[in-house]
């Protein structure tokens, strides 16, 4: 079984981060019992359980860019007031 980053595990809500840590002990259990096939299967849900939080820790880092963005005009303001 894949884990997910530490940022996106810590983006998961409580319910979300329960539901994560009951399916990899799932799919590890099947793993250690050789069903491969079956593991696969919970890692794919696993997979789709963490997307919404891929797309908390996007949405951060865009928010990031935004903020550098507005305090580098603001550092270019000055620069042509001063000048």
């Amino acid at each position: 079984m894949r884990h997910c980053s530490v940022q996106v595990r810590g983006l998961l809500t409580r319910e979300e981060l329960d539901r994560y840590n009951a399916l990899m002990e799932v799919g590890s259990y099947l793993e250690g019992q050789k069903q491969y096939d079956l593991s696969y299967i919970v890692q794919k849900e696993v997979d789709l359980l963490i997307m919404p939080a891929i797309e908390r820790l996007k949405e951060k880092s865009r928010d990031r860019d935004r903020a550098t963005e507005e305090f580098l005009e603001s550092l270019r303001k000055l620069q042509e007031e001063e000048e």
